[in-house]
């Protein structure tokens, strides 16, 4: 029996018992299937900024407002406006919100939803930083106070990836300070159905018939947001050809990743059409732990950044260089603060002799480095085993850890030792939207323990130039700012950027309407022929 037979069957006999445990509604209708880049196990997408997550989190929560095709700020649950001094921002929520309990949506937990966003993201922080207050005037209106002008206000609540300021009810967005959500209800398109939810297996979304589509056409995260299928289903496929198989049979409908190197298949399936939806693409990066040894020294950390080469890497994540752009930009190349100031050797892949002299005088003291290697995510597989090759032939001692995506969302917000859990080294990839400014960028902050993201770096300096690109005046003035952060960076190794690449879905052609942006995919607006 082919891989695909087996699995088919265990899959189709899973389905066959959830659904007989729960109403013949929920089965009825027509299903979109889909194979997502990742299993979906983190269910709160306020507690990691990893992308399936912020992906299930479109499907069941709004935003206030969401950003267009054209980069404009729309309004999205709530209208805005802004006093005079740009000192007041009142936003009013439309007619027709509902949780998905039936409960209305009201501006105290639209404000309890914006309060914990700004404890954990990093736009959201610097957005609190500046904010004199925040609370509920009635029933329908928010009103945020600014302690100064600020001019990302806007930018920051409609920002269209993670972590995404999805409303949630209040109950629900006072949640303890580290500890994740324990209901899953919004007001979105979409109602999650936990009782069919198997990590491992599937996840499963029903149309919510009482949700309320704005009447602007849908772009990107904006606009109405129209559910044409009943039934979304995610079914995990680790083994890209076992996906790809599926596709073409018709068992599933949508890819999201398809492995590079079967996108020739796909793309000679005359019923199968293959389209980059991100359009900006993603750059790749490797992060390290600031709080262990040790890269907790700068020197070990500048030995392994070094040591890398992102022709080496993006030649094994990618391989047609059609789909990969070799950058050393944070904020992405081509784009207005886009610079090379700092990124030199890495982009030239030269630095591997200065690497091994600069390990040999860092005082490291054969440490092995442990390093999380995700087995079953196309696109995040290469790069440590390609990262440890170049660490090892630079000095290192390398612990190359074989496991699989969520294991790492979970294990890299550990604090431990390594032998209890930690770990010194991870590699991740982030939509251009996401880095492509440093207040935007939560991988390029400083603030280390206190709300950094995972590796926590600390730096009061990438803060304090943070406060004054959001105060500069002008883009000139702005891009000069980004370039002394981005040299900061680089001279304290806050991540190591590895280029960029771009990821082309596919789906079959019975699926039209499926639309394009930052935070692909998203599941209204497509419709499904018979």
């Amino acid at each position: 029996m082919s891989n695909f037979s087996r699995w088919r069957r265990t899959a189709l006999s899973a389905i066959a018992l959830s659904v007989a445990l729960i109403s013949p509604a929920f089965a009825a209708g027509k299903t979109l299937t889909a194979v997502m880049h990742s299993d979906l196990r983190t269910l709160d997408p306020g507690f990691t900024t990893a992308y399936i997550t912020r992906d299930h989190g479109y499907m069941i929560y709004d935003t206030l407002l969401s950003t267009d095709a054209n980069f404009k700020v729309q309004p999205q649950m709530a209208e805005w406006k802004v006093s005079d001094d740009k000192l007041t921002y009142t936003f009013t929520l439309r007619d027709g919100l509902k949780w998905h309990d039936g409960a209305p949506v009201t501006a105290e937990d639209c404000v309890a939803s914006l309060q914990r966003w700004g404890r954990n993201d990093g736009m959201g922080q610097k957005l609190m930083d500046f904010t004199a207050s925040i609370e509920a005037t009635d029933a329908k209106t928010i009103t945020l106070k600014l302690k100064q002008p600020y001019g990302l206000v806007l930018e920051s609540i409609a920002k269209p990836s993670s972590l995404v300021p999805f409303m949630m009810p209040k109950r629900l967005a006072e949640t303890e300070k580290g500890k994740q959500i324990s209901e899953h209800i919004g007001s979105g398109p979409f109602k999650f159905v936990f009782s069919e939810f198997q990590p491992g297996v599937k996840a499963v979304y029903v149309k919510n018939p009482d949700y309320v589509p704005r009447k602007e056409p849908a772009s990107w995260t904006a606009g109405g947001k129209v559910v044409k299928v009943d039934r979304v289903e995610w079914i995990t496929m680790p083994d890209a050809q076992t996906a790809v198989n599926a596709l073409q049979s018709g068992d599933v409908d949508f890819m999201e990743n398809p492995s590079f190197d079967l996108l020739p298949i796909l793309e000679g399936n005359k019923d199968i059409k293959v389209e980059t939806l991100n359009k900006f693409g993603f750059q790749t990066l490797g992060r390290m732990n600031f709080l262990l040894p040790p890269f907790d020294n700068v020197k070990v950390r500048r030995a392994a950044m070094l040591a890398m080469n992102q022709k080496d890497v993006l030649d094994a994540l990618v391989g047609n260089p059609k789909y990969y752009k070799i950058c050393g930009a944070f904020f992405i190349c081509d784009t207005p603060l886009a610079t090379d100031v700092g990124s030199e050797k890495l982009v030239k892949g030269s630095g591997m002799a200065e690497a091994k002299k600069a390990l040999a005088e860092s005082g490291y003291d054969g440490t092995p480095i442990a390093i999380m290697a995700p087995g079953d995510v196309v696109t995040l597989k290469a790069q440590p085993i390609v990262a440890a090759q170049l660490l090892r032939e630079a000095g290192f001692k390398v612990d190359l850890q074989a496991t699989d995506w969520q294991t790492v969302v979970a294990r890299r917000a550990s604090q431990k030792p390594v032998k209890e859990g930690g770990w010194n080294m991870f590699f991740t990839n982030w939509v251009a939207a996401d880095v492509m400014n440093p207040i935007a960028n939560v991988s390029i902050g400083g603030r280390g323990k206190n709300g950094g993201w995972f590796g926590w770096a600390e730096d009061a300096k990438i803060e304090e130039l943070k406060d004054v690109f959001v105060r500069a005046s002008s883009p000139d003035e702005q891009k000069k700012i980004a370039a002394d952060i981005q040299k900061q960076a680089f001279e304290q190794v806050i991540y190591i950027p590895l280029g960029q690449y771009l990821a082309p879905s596919a789906w079959r052609k019975s699926l039209t309407g499926v639309l394009d942006g930052p935070a692909t995919p998203v599941f209204w607006n497509i419709e499904k022929k018979d």
